[in-house]
């Protein structure tokens, strides 16, 4: 079967399925939600991207055996949401190469995409697929890069050969959990960033966020075993700077309103927050110093106020870059 399978039907996976349609794949959609998939169906449109018409060669389904007869599924749920989607479907799943589109560290294990998937489905193929991308420039066919992680080299390149795009351009990689924890780490300093924009700290102390942010990053990453190389391209710094500086970005939204003190929907999901205290918790137990992760976590928990977290954060020992 050669056909792309995509589990989720949210923003994201449809943007991908467009993307991959406009190629000439075939595109197996799934939501868990029968009602939803019904009025994609026959509106050929998803609610939660609008404008953006799903084309012929894509196929939208509530059965998982839709997307089962797939070689190949992208995972397009939520982290936090992953573990919920293999527990329920990864013997269906299982023997194929599952690639994980989320960006987070699952709170309840403290592990990442990949290694969910490995234990659910030990005779898949794991990879990820992240870096710097918002659904509706994906969709609308404006040119988008992103890494795509494999530890098992071959089964990368045919990846990167069947998801690629003319305007969707794959570097591929074969460090996984350098390229996870990128994905997963940036969220998290673009809630710092977003409140110190939203406390009205200024453009000049959000650069120093996002510097000091990467720094923390790559050590994070270098505890795990991971190449800071990594953390240096699509990933990591480039998605970096997308999340931290625009205003489409969820996570960036989201603590705009914590430093304004605004309201903030809370359906919204916010890969970010959940990931600031796992990565927080790791990070204590590991004494891995991690200062703009611990004050995030403090401050979305209400153990810290803003102005608090800025306080510590600006006392802390002067050395050198």
């Amino acid at each position: 079967m050669n056909r792309i399978g995509i589990a989720g039907a949210g923003a994201f996976g449809t943007a991908l399925a467009v993307t991959l349609a406009q190629a000439g794949r075939e595109v197996v959609l799934w939501g868990r939600h029968a009602a939803r998939v019904h009025e994609m169906r026959a509106a050929r449109e998803n609610p939660l991207l609008t404008g953006v018409a799903l084309q012929e060669n894509v196929s939208v389904s509530a059965e998982i055996g839709d997307i089962a007869a797939c070689d190949a599924v992208l995972l397009t749920v939520p982290t936090q949401a992953l573990s919920g989607l293999l527990d329920d479907h990864g013997a269906a799943l299982d023997g194929r190469a599952l690639v994980a589109c989320c960006k987070g560290v699952d709170l309840a294990t403290g592990r990442g995409p990949t290694a969910l998937i490995a234990e659910a489905c030990p005779g898949a193929t794991p990879a990820v697929l992240t870096g710097p991308s918002f659904a509706a420039d994906i969709a609308r066919g404006l040119p988008t890069a992103l890494t795509l992680a494999c530890a098992e080299a071959d089964a990368g390149a045919h990846l990167q050969d069947r998801l690629s795009t003319p305007s969707l351009r794959l570097y591929r990689s074969t460090d996984v959990v350098g390229a996870e924890l990128g994905g997963a780490l940036k969220n998290v300093m673009a809630i710092a960033a977003g409140i110190v924009i939203g406390s009205g700290l200024g453009e000049s102390a959000r650069a120093a966020l996002i510097t000091r942010g990467f720094a923390e990053m790559q050590r994070f990453a270098r505890a795990y075993g991971a190449d800071p190389e990594t953390l240096a391209g699509l990933s990591g710094f480039g998605d970096l700077v997308l999340t931290c500086t625009s205003a489409q970005s969820r996570n960036f939204g989201y603590g705009v309103a914590l430093g304004e003190g605004a309201y903030f929907d809370p359906h919204v999901t916010v890969e970010g927050a959940p990931t600031a205290r796992a990565v927080a918790a790791i990070a204590q137990a590991r004494a891995i110093d991690m200062p703009v992760t611990q004050s995030v976590a403090h401050v979305i928990d209400g153990r810290r106020s803003i102005q608090e977290a800025v306080k510590i954060l600006l006392s802390r020992p002067l050395k050198e870059e």
